[in-house]
């Protein structure tokens, strides 16, 4: 949902409305802008998904910064997660600061205030937590501030957030929005507890988040042929014996999970006018199924049409 576009207002005005929508949205204090009033541009979409609150900002240059003043006087619980989607900016927290490129994560934890820029045209996805949902102590989440980039979980949690945006419009507040939700806080618990807090916090977040974690990272990897339970479960240092009963205690098969989401990327790969040029073999191929007769079987069995049919209909 769009929230602010300042091209669509006068030039005059456009500073302001930034300044009132970042206080009254993000509980931002302090804003500076790059450019000056009739070159700054910002736009603003948000959505609300169940708990969580989702943005994204778009636009020219600028520095914004949450005192501890506006801090202690909103007293806002909660943190939010950045991605540095666009451009090249700054994060800083006490005397911590850290440059930030493409892809970079910054956790930002509301009852201290931090300081956030990027300079020239840029965007940024982030979205808004609880604490309350975290079930993390506040000391483990303040020690995590400035070594949390280094977390090998930062990876799952940056393609989750282009995902939850990618999706966002299209989400209708059902029984999806609450699983959503759920795995975003997981992720973010396993991304904060894997660089601080104690040994005992940790080994219970990465117990309590390891479903989660091994399908953000089954997602991440669908593609790869030798994507399977071995591989997975030696990445989280399980056996598989123990990924096989984690997923049947959730009630799913993991190679039947894995052979769906590669069926339905393919379904939208095969639907998509950029891929026309592409056969359906190597489509298939493209989605780990080296096999093509059997890829089109399992097609049929799942979605009641084959692979051509699907084509012709949805016009790919």
């Amino acid at each position: 949902m769009l929230v602010l576009d300042t091209n669509d207002l006068p030039k005059g005005d456009r500073t302001a409305a930034y300044r009132t929508g970042a206080v009254e949205e993000g509980g931002v204090d302090i804003v500076e802008e790059e450019e000056p009033e009739e070159r700054m541009w910002r736009r603003i979409d948000l959505w609300n998904i169940g708990s969580l609150t989702l943005f994204n900002t778009q636009g020219t240059g600028f520095s914004i910064g949450r005192s501890l003043g506006q801090a202690r006087k909103d007293a806002m619980e909660a943190v939010a997660v950045v991605l540095q989607a666009r451009g090249e900016g700054g994060f800083s927290f006490e005397d911590h600061q850290r440059r930030l490129t493409r892809d970079s994560l910054s956790l930002l934890h509301m009852p201290d205030g931090y300081g956030y820029s990027w300079s020239g045209t840029g965007s940024s996805l982030a979205f808004l937590l609880d604490t309350s949902g975290l079930t993390v102590p506040t000391d483990a989440v303040r020690a995590a501030l400035p070594v949390v980039q280094h977390s090998p979980v930062g990876i799952l949690l940056v393609n989750h957030l282009k995902g939850l945006h990618a999706v966002a419009d299209s989400l209708t507040g059902g029984p999806e929005t609450e699983a959503l939700v759920n795995a975003t806080t997981e992720l973010t618990r396993a991304w904060i507890v894997s660089v601080a807090g104690d040994d005992r916090t940790r080994r219970r977040t990465a117990r309590e988040t390891l479903l989660t974690r091994v399908l953000a990272y089954a997602r991440l990897h669908l593609r790869e042929r030798d994507l399977g339970p071995q591989r997975i479960a030696t990445v989280h240092h399980i056996s598989v014996r123990t990924l096989y009963r984690l997923c049947e205690d959730s009630g799913f098969s993991l190679e039947q999970w894995i052979i769906r989401r590669r069926l339905e990327g393919a379904r939208n790969d095969l639907a998509a006018p950029s891929h026309r040029h592409l056969t359906v073999e190597r489509i298939a191929g493209s989605w780990g199924f080296s096999d093509a007769a059997y890829f089109s079987r399992r097609f049929r069995r799942t979605f009641g049409v084959t692979p051509g049919q699907w084509r012709r209909i949805a016009g790919g």
